[in-house]
Order: structure tokens, then C-alpha cells, then sequence
């Protein structure tokens, strides 16, 4: 009767809000290997523990303390270690890591382990990053560059000017771009962006913790407007001399696709003119920053959107991977720098989403894929001799692999609607799976919800998927209020097969609480290909509304479904949607929830919003159409926005113009605002925001 009893309460379990908002990252965390890496020798493979790192010999699957916080602070001076910090291992034995504003290397003594050397960072160091002899390492202090060589801390810029800033990502994390700092392979050179942005208006984000409150001015070039300046210099380290690339074009273009050539000589940048639609990638000497040629030319009615630097192949300076979506899909082309386009290694209606390496013996390029299904990725190798292709991996879900330098071995970690984490070693020679973890589920004790998985056709025949998530304890019988969750935008992906099935445990909180929800992704979302994205371009909103409402008439097609109790909930460019609905098609949803949306796009960022819009000057319809402020007198239903007050990505001035023409108009909305947060309310108080959110959703759709 005990074991009954227990039984009969795991089934009935809800979960806190807490736990719904942030339980997969904390109680209900699924168990994972930690910071998994392979082994220098490629025969062994090394993950994070509680109080050190374990390797794992693949052979004889024995497991040896790699490192213990003991012995790190047997050897550390000053202050000892509390955690183990992230180690980065150079070899089985070698190893650095970054600490309390120190940069420690550690070697392998024996059975112990010594602290070789430190150097030490500045306090004000960011975007640390190492170079490939594992000494040298960059990083940038406010506004300038700095490299560390043997201790000693060298200037690569010393501007006063604040408005000119080295070694940072620019265009605004555009294009794949995620560093600023591009080490040369001999570790002797390094390049780096320097943007000048003192010609873009300044913008205001305040922060109110203090009294006075206090302006801090950002600068944020708006669509159609002066937009920022960027060059790439190349600093010798032996010399300490600087030399800036020879790019001609636009002052405002951009760069992109950053790529050393192996020997050091060379750069290769990706050159893209403002207006997005032609890309030059270009050969320069890394030396005297001369242009040495251009080896091909990107060009598209809409636009090119290089994400990807150059891979070379395994032991050459002449020939590499480009990936293009010239063809409508992101695949990957052999090209050589003396014979240019040699060939195009995959092909078909889908993507590769990402390369994982080389077995250079065999003539493998590993990487992984929608080729099965939009809905996942899966492990495949290509020989890129005869282009004969292979999936690794069998078992259905979202793979992501880690090959190890010779290519021998695949790490296979994965997740589908019912398995939590499986991690596998594959044997590439013989493709033999050693099961390495297989999670249990930390959802087991609760009351789950039954999930369907949904397709429906766009009104160009186009197959959009998506899930509905019907109420805990359902009966067929009853009609429910039902709430429509979107995004819907560029660069984003709701539905896959992952983990929980239902992609979000506050669906199923809501679920618990006698909700349907349905969530879908339309034309314009990604991991489709470039017909399918493109589809919403110099006219957001409208294509994106069309798709969800075939989700709305399936909705309505159900029994179930309370027709007249619907509501909307999004963020970010799922505000905008939501926003868009509640004001664009004012009879469709009774409720919207409406997070840091984007009311005016001629108000957004050049460099997002130019290459899905054009420039107001170039699209003044489409961005009319688009512009939520002169539309809010449409709102029937019960409309609440809401805003990070900090928010330097979709500016807090959308909205606020937004209340701004509702008291004009004489209309009433709900507004909230989260002080301290900018675009994305993380942490804690994310459990308020969601609770907030349902507040509103029980207090105007239920009833």
C-alpha cells in the first residue's frame, strides 16, 4: 500500500512556478558529462566532476582523477580555491585556467601537479583568449588590446577615445561574428576588429538603482541611419607594429568571415556591402594588408548572410570549406585557392548546421544535419573525394557531436521527447556505440501532460510544424482557453525533438492549470532554408500572421478548444507578434502578454533590421505596415507589454512611444516594466515575470 501510495502521488505532482521557470537548470537538471573534451592523445577523454576532472582511457574504460581541487591548491600561492575552475588541457599534462584576475598554467609532476607560472589579467580584462601555443593569450580592458606574451602585458591600442574600440565583436554579433580577436595559427600575429563608432548617435539606457539615476549612453545605429566604421589591423607581436588591411568599399560595410590561412600569410575576409546583398571574399597579404585577389562573389535579390569562417582541410594552405545557402540551403563547397570552385560536397532540400572536424586518413568531413528532418540533427561523414555520405548516429532526436583531433572517435550526446540526455562514444572506424551516460528523467514524479505533434500546410502548400499541449487530467468533452506561445522571427527554432517534449516546463505548468497551449513555427523561422526564411522579408509581421493563423483555424477546428477564450504570448520579435496580432487582427485573441517587442522597426538595429526590412528610406510600405504605433486604436481585447528597463537590444523607447500613442488614443493597456534587466528577464526574477504573465492569463482568459 506504501508503494501504491508513493506511486499514486508521483503521478500527481505539479510543478512550482519555480521549477517550471528555472527547474531544468537547477533541481530538475538532467544529468549531463560536464565540460566534455578529448584527450591530446585522442585515446582518452576527459569531463568535470565535484572536486576535479576524471579521464577515461576508451579501450580498457578505466577512469583516473585527471586533477583534484587538492592537489590545485596544494600548489596554488595565496588564496585557495574553492571550486575547481575551468581547466583547459593542452595535454594529458598541461593545462591553464583563469582565476581571481590570474592566468595560472599548471604541468603534470609525477602524481602530482605544479603550478609552472602565472600572469596576471587586468582587473578591468575581458574577452580573454588564447592562442594555439597555449601562452600567448589576448584580451581587451575597456576600449583597448592588450597581449600577454611570458608575463608581460603588451598595448596593441591605446585609444582615449572611447568611441574607437579594438578586440570586440562588432556589427552587433551580426553575421556569426562572436570575437573580436583573431590569433594567427603560429601564434606570432593577431588580428583584430577596430570599430569606430563615434559617428552613430548616442543612445541612453539609465540605470535607476542609484539616486540620482544615472545615463549611460550606448551607441545604436537605427535602420537607415549613420551606422559604425570597422577596419582589421594585424599586430606583429616581435615587432610591435600594426598594419591595417587594404579593404576598399563602403566605410559602413561589413566584415565578416574572419579566417587566418594555416601558414600565417594570409587573411581572408568576407567583405559585404551595407545593403546586404553582395559579399566579395578576399585574400589579403597579413603582412603589408595588401588585397592579393578576390576568390569569389556572393550575390542575392534579397540578401547574403555569411555566418561561417573558412575551414581549411587538414594539413593545406591552399583548399576549404566555404558554407553557402546559395543554393537555397546551407551546404558546403570545396573551394582551392589556385583553381577556385572545385566542388560542392553536400547537396539536397536541407542544411548542414555545423562541421565537427576531419579524419584526414580517410578523407572525412564530419559534421551534423537536417537531412532526416527539420525537427532534428543528426551525425553524418562525407568523403570529399567521391562525396560518399554516411549517418553515424540511430536513434531519432537532437545529436550534437565532439570528434577528436584524428577523427577516430564521435562524441554523441542527445535528446528526444522522451529521452533526457543519451551520451554515446562512436568508433568511426567500425561505427561501434559505447553508451557513456543515459539520464534518468527528473520529471518522472510529476503529472506530464499528453503532447501532439502537429503539421499544417501555409497558403503556398509549405509544411509548418508545430505542438499542442493539452490540459493535465483532459477530458474531450470540455472546452479550454488556449494560448498561442510564438516567436516566429529569423534565427530561431521552437520546434525540434528534444527534451521535455513539450520544449518549455511553464507549458506544462500551465497545462497542470487547465490551459491548451500550442506554439508553431512559420515562414521566417530558421533551420528551413532560405525560400522559407526569406519569405517575410521587407514585410515582417504579415507573411509570419498568415502562417499562425492557419494554427488559429486549427485551433478553432477542435471541440475542445474554447474559440473565444485564445490568448498570445511572445518576446522579443514574439512581442512584436503578439503586439502585431492584437492590434493587426484585433477579433483573433482575447488576451496577449506582449515581451520587449518591437513596435517601430525603423527604431531597430541597422544590421538585423536592414537585411530583413532594407532601409525605411528603401521600404517606407513595409515598414509602414509594420509600425504598431499608429494601429493601437484597433485593440479590442486585453493587451499587457512589458519591458526590461535596461533593454539595449530592443530599446525600452519602442514601448514607451507604444503608451505614449494609447493615451493619445484613449486606449487602455497593462504595462510592467523589470528595473536592472535588459532585453531578457534571467534569473529569479524571471519566476516573477512568469508569474505575472499567468496572473494575467488566469485573471482575463479564464473567466
Amino acid at each position: 500500500m506504501l508503494v501504491l501510495g508513493s506511486s499514486a502521488f508521483a503521478q500527481t505532482q505539479k510543478f512550482t512556478m519555480a521549477e517550471a521557470v528555472n527547474g531544468m537548470r537547477t533541481n530538475l537538471a538532467v544529468k549531463n558529462i560536464s565540460q566534455f573534451s578529448w584527450a591530446a592523445d585522442g585515446k582518452s577523454y576527459i569531463q568535470a566532476v565535484k572536486g576535479g576532472y576524471l579521464i577515461t582511457d576508451l579501450k580498457t574504460n578505466k577512469q583516473d582523477t585527471l586533477i583534484s581541487l587538492s592537489q590545485l591548491n596544494r600548489n596554488l600561492s595565496g588564496e585557495k580555491l574553492k571550486t575547481v575552475p575551468a581547466i583547459k588541457f593542452t595535454g594529458n599534462s598541461n593545462g591553464y585556467f583563469t582565476t581571481g584576475g590570474k592566468m595560472s598554467w599548471i604541468e603534470k609532476s609525477g602524481n602530482d601537479w605544479k603550478v609552472k607560472n602565472t600572469a596576471s589579467v587586468d582587473q578591468d580584462a575581458a574577452n580573454v583568449k588564447m592562442f594555439g601555443d597555449g601562452q600567448t593569450f589576448a584580451f581587451t580592458a575597456k576600449n583597448n588590446l592588450f597581449v600577454n606574451r611570458n608575463g608581460k602585458t603588451i598595448a596593441v591600442t591605446n585609444e582615449s577615445n572611447e568611441n574607437i574600440i579594438s578586440g570586440q565583436a562588432v556589427h552587433r554579433n551580426e553575421f556569426g561574428i562572436d570575437t573580436g580577436i583573431f590569433p594567427a595559427p603560429n601564434s606570432e600575429s593577431v588580428a583584430f576588429y577596430k570599430m569606430d563608432q563615434s559617428m552613430v548617435a548616442d543612445y541612453p539606457i539609465i540605470d535607476w538603482s542609484v539616486t540620482p539615476a544615472v545615463n549611460h549612453n550606448i551607441k545604436y545605429p537605427m535602420a537607415g541611419q549613420t551606422s559604425h566604421q570597422v577596419t582589421l589591423g594585424v599586430f606583429n607581436i616581435k615587432t610591435q607594429s600594426t598594419t591595417f588591411l587594404k579593404v576598399e568599399g563602403e566605410k559602413d560595410q561589413y566584415l565578416t568571415a574572419v579566417t587566418w590561412s594555416p601558414d600565417s600569410k594570409y587573411i581572408f575576409v568576407g567583405v559585404l556591402n551595407r545593403g546586404q546583398n553582395h559579399m566579395k571574399m578576399n585574400q589579403y597579404d597579413a603582412t603589408t594588408g595588401e588585397l592579393v585577389k578576390t576568390l569569389f562573389e556572393e550575390t542575392d535579390s534579397k540578401y547574403v548572410e555569411p555566418q561561417h569562417p573558412l575551414t581549411f582541410f587538414p594539413n593545406s594552405n591552399t583548399d576549404f570549406i566555404w558554407q553557402s545557402q546559395r543554393t537555397g540551403y546551407n551546404h558546403l563547397f570545396h573551394y582551392s585557392l589556385e583553381k577556385g570552385l572545385v566542388a560542392q560536397i553536400t547537396k539536397g532540400d536541407w542544411l548542414v548546421t555545423d562541421i565537427l572536424g576531419f579524419n584526414e586518413k580517410k578523407k572525412e568531413i564530419y559534421f551534423t544535419s537536417t537531412k532526416e528532418t527539420p525537427l532534428e540533427r543528426h551525425l553524418y561523414r562525407i568523403n570529399w573525394t567521391n562525396f560518399k555520405m554516411q549517418r553515424l548516429d540511430s536513434a531519432e532526436g537532437m545529436h550534437a557531436g565532439t570528434l577528436s583531433s584524428d577523427g577516430n572517435y564521435l562524441y554523441d550526446a542527445y535528446s528526444n521527447a522522451s529521452s533526457p540526455r543519451v551520451a554515446n562514444i562512436i568508433n568511426t572506424a567500425n561505427l561501434k556505440s559505447t553508451n557513456i551516460l543515459t539520464s534518468e528523467n527528473p520529471l518522472k514524479n510529476y503529472q506530464r501532460p499528453e503532447i501532439k505533434n502537429v503539421e499544417l500546410k501555409a497558403d503556398d502548400g509549405t509544411i509548418l510544424y508545430g505542438k499542442i499541449i493539452l490540459p493535465t487530467n483532459f477530458d474531450p468533452n470540455k472546452k479550454y482557453p488556449t494560448i498561442v506561445y510564438l516567436y516566429n522571427g529569423p534565427h530561431l527554432q521552437l520546434i525540434t525533438n528534444s527534451f521535455p517534449a513539450s520544449g518549455n516546463l511553464w507549458y506544462e505548468y500551465m497545462a497542470q492549470n487547465g490551459y491548451i497551449i500550442f506554439t508553431m513555427d512559420g515562414r521566417g523561422s530558421s533551420n528551413r532554408g532560405m525560400k522559407f526564411e526569406q519569405a517575410v522579408f521587407r514585410n515582417l509581421g504579415t507573411t509570419e500572421m498568415n502562417d499562425q493563423m492557419k494554427g488559429v483555424e486549427y485551433l478553432k477546428s477542435l471541440p475542445y478548444v474554447d474559440g473565444d477564450k485564445m490568448g498570445i504570448h511572445g518576446w522579443s520579435f514574439g512581442g512584436f507578434m503578439t503586439t502585431s496580432f492584437m492590434l493587426r487582427k484585433p477579433d483573433v485573441f482575447k488576451v496577449g502578454v506582449a515581451g520587449g517587442p518591437v513596435i517601430d522597426w525603423s527604431m531597430y538595429e541597422i544590421m538585423y533590421g536592414e537585411r530583413y526590412m532594407d532601409t525605411p528610406q528603401e521600404n517606407p510600405q513595409g515598414y509602414a505596415a509594420a509600425n504598431l504605433l499608429d494601429k493601437v486604436q484597433n485593440l479590442k481585447g486585453k493587451l499587457l507589454m512589458i519591458h526590461g528597463a535596461q533593454d539595449d537590444v530592443v530599446v525600452w523607447q519602442h514601448s514607451i512611444k507604444f503608451i505614449k500613442s494609447a493615451v493619445d488614443n484613449g486606449v487602455q493597456l497593462d504595462y510592467f516594466t523589470y528595473p536592472g534587466h535588459p532585453h531578457n528577464v534571467i534569473g529569479k526574477d524571471r519566476v516573477h515575470l512568469m508569474q505575472k504573465i499567468t496572473d494575467y492569463f488566469d485573471l482575463y482568459l479564464k473567466k
